[in-house]
């Protein structure tokens, strides 16, 4: 079997000389909530959003461990395991097995296998001038993990952030394939510019977005007006200045918002000028919790990005 993994592809894609191509992963975190379930789902979407991103179905995982038992009582651990079992039941993956060790920092995650139909993967190579760029999920969800953990959300953000990072991007997935989506990737610890810039660099070109087009949670977004966000959104964001060049009326937070590191964000999908409508019209019927435009790929240097406002 010969590996077909992309420069910066979110997962690797082997094809087996006969069956279906096979898609693997592997991904872990640390926790951004205070529920133990609550963390133990969002991780597992987290992992399983590669396979989507690559177009194909999960379909069996293993689960990842790094547990201080010192400090935490086991209570918590099958805790996490519940609330990563019951997500992985929604998205028809068996967990079936996995490994748990001692460890300072309590870590966990997914290694993944999906399988994909021939011809139907979405890789970061495939996409083509004019390609119009759709997001599947808000921003925001770097800076509202922040604000939990310094308890500047109340019950109803937390629980929006919450039930946004344990959103399955399956149906985005299948509305991408049916509009002919070729490529995609999903926004999560790079922000919308690192994995946009990802993209561009697969395909050889360059990408303009409108940043007031750029769908964000509202109250994240009045957190990025007061500085509020996690150290990876800020080391995005100064990654940015490499590659990326905003208009001057771009302000700082929505500069911030950009870069900001998400976990378990949604998909980023470039699909033919012509195909936008028919996706724009599938994601809204699958209920994704966006559905926008922001931008469109160009020639030009490959990876830079033009922010507009």
């Amino acid at each position: 079997m010969d590996p077909d993994v992309g420069p910066l592809e979110d997962a690797a894609l082997v094809r087996p000389p006969s069956g279906s191509p096979l898609v693997f992963t592997v991904d872990f975190i640390t926790p951004n909530v205070d529920d133990a379930e609550a963390f133990g789902a969002i991780a597992a979407t987290n992992a399983l959003s590669d396979v989507y991103a690559m177009g194909g179905e999960p379909r069996v995982a293993l689960a990842i461990c790094g547990f201080p038992q010192e400090r935490l009582p086991l209570e918590v651990l099958g805790r996490i395991f519940r609330g990563a079992s019951a997500q992985c039941a929604k998205a028809d993956c068996a967990i079936a097995g996995g490994h748990t060790i001692q460890s300072p920092q309590l870590e966990y995650g997914l290694c993944v296998i999906g399988e994909v139909a021939p011809g139907r993967d979405l890789r970061q190579t495939q996409a083509r001038v004019g390609d119009r760029l759709l997001l599947t999920k808000p921003l925001g969800l770097g800076i509202a993990s922040a604000a939990i953990r310094s308890q500047q959300l109340g019950e109803r953000e937390i629980a929006r952030s919450i039930a946004l990072m344990t959103t399955l991007n399956r149906d985005a997935k299948d509305a991408a394939l049916a509009a002919g989506v070729r490529a995609a990737t999903d926004v999560t610890g790079f922000g919308l510019l690192g994995h946009l810039r990802h993209l561009a660099l697969g395909s050889g070109l360059a990408a303009r977005i409108a940043a007031a087009a750029v769908p964000a949670l509202d109250f994240a977004s009045a957190l990025a007006a007061q500085g509020v966000a996690p150290g990876g959104s800020r080391r995005n964001l100064e990654h940015a200045a490499t590659y990326a060049r905003f208009d001057p009326n771009v302000d700082a937070a929505q500069r911030l918002l950009l870069a900001d590191a998400q976990t378990s964000g949604g998909l980023l999908l470039a699909v033919p000028p012509d195909r936008e409508g028919d996706l724009l019209t599938a994601l809204r019927k699958r209920g994704t919790p966006a559905a926008a435009s922001i931008g469109v790929l160009v020639a030009g240097e490959p990876g830079s990005v033009d922010v507009a406002p």
